[in-house]
């Protein structure tokens, strides 16, 4: 497959980055080991993700500021263009923001939460390579034979079980374990990014958290998105994949950082960066008309869907602002055809 000079380069650099921290994931000395990782894979990912791009033929620049997009709106670009399934962005998303829990401040992985998000990426990275680079990982990696592990790998609903009851346990009274407690939150937390675009680990998280763990509530009411979260794991050894996919669970309230009801349950998102778009920017992503763009949005249903749009008031006034989820409903309709129907169906609603 002929590739672009600057995606062979970038490509080049996410393969690089991947042996690295394969290197220090299986080393044998820990310390410094999960932030080194951490590092080297979101770094992987991130040079990947704009190598796809890149390739795909896609503004890898901000525009305004002459400097290349962040590893956030490149996924976004890259959902909303159908070049990766949610759950492929929610590996990255996971990774990231546990790089930069690590980087910026402290996390505490368990090693088994370590190796299920670090193998989960792996998966998306192969899979993106067979997709849209006619490579896989096998063909970037010396032909190795996999060590004994010394642990066994639990399922991840125990380990998010085991986790919470360790925190707690941490948080107890004389313990003086605090610092460790919060960095595990932080783990948990960031896991979450596998079904939610818009987590941001913040301090106000973690002390809601904290007190409700030390108030005796329970991990569901905690961690909702997380009860939500499944992981399949496949094959083994060189074959070994792991998916991660959400299941039924919980209803997920969302508040103000600043509201000062001390619910576990509630997670501090910031809803305008899901839905960012504008109706007029929608339609112009789309190259159609605002009223055009309309009558498509009213055939598919994009407005009565809370994953497509939400309504922000300010005082009197209602703005609706669209996902990179409705764009990528749209674009896959925007077909002339598709469009003129549309177009013709609301003129015989109006009449």
């Amino acid at each position: 497959m002929k590739l672009k000079r600057e995606a062979r380069t970038l490509k080049n650099k996410a393969i690089a980055s991947l042996r690295r921290g394969l290197e220090v994931f299986n080393g044998h000395d820990d310390l410094g080991r999960t932030e080194s990782v951490l590092l080297h894979l979101q770094h992987s990912s991130e040079m990947l993700t704009k190598a796809l791009l890149v390739q795909k033929a896609k503004q890898v620049f901000d525009k305004e500021r002459g400097i290349a997009i962040g590893l956030d709106k490149a996924l976004n670009v890259a959902t909303s263009n159908g070049y990766m399934t949610g759950a492929q962005a929610g590996a990255i998303r996971a990774m990231d923001t546990m790089r930069d829990a690590a980087q910026h401040w402290m996390i505490v992985v368990p090693e088994d939460a370590l190796f299920v998000s670090a193998r989960a990426l792996l998966t998306t990275l192969d899979e993106v390579l067979v997709e849209h680079f006619a490579d896989t990982l096998a063909n970037n990696l010396p032909l190795r034979v996999l060590p004994l592990s010394t642990t066994a790998l639990p399922s991840f609903d125990v380990l998010v079980d085991r986790e919470f009851r360790h925190i707690a346990e941490l948080l107890a009274p004389n313990k003086r374990a605090r610092d460790e407690a919060r960095g595990r939150i932080r783990t948990l937390l960031a896991m979450e990014a596998h079904v939610s675009e818009t987590v941001k680990v913040s301090e106000r998280d973690i002390d809601r958290i904290e007190k409700a763990i030390k108030d005796g509530t329970q991990v569901d009411q905690v961690f909702p998105r997380l009860i939500a979260l499944a992981s399949n794991v496949t094959g083994e050894g060189p074959t070994l994949r792991v998916h991660f996919s959400k299941r039924d669970g919980a209803p997920v309230r969302y508040v103000s950082g600043d509201d000062p009801e001390a619910a576990g349950a509630i997670r501090e998102v910031d809803l305008q960066k899901k839905y960012h778009l504008s109706p007029t920017a929608l339609a112009d992503k789309l190259g159609l008309s605002l009223n055009k763009c309309k009558a498509l949005r009213e055939m598919l249903d994009i407005d009565n869907d809370q994953a497509n749009m939400m309504t922000f008031e300010f005082g009197s006034q209602k703005h609706p602002r669209f996902s990179d989820n409705a764009l990528r409903i749209l674009h896959e309709n925007n077909q002339p055809e598709i469009v003129e129907a549309a177009w013709q169906g609301r003129a015989k609603r109006k009449r």
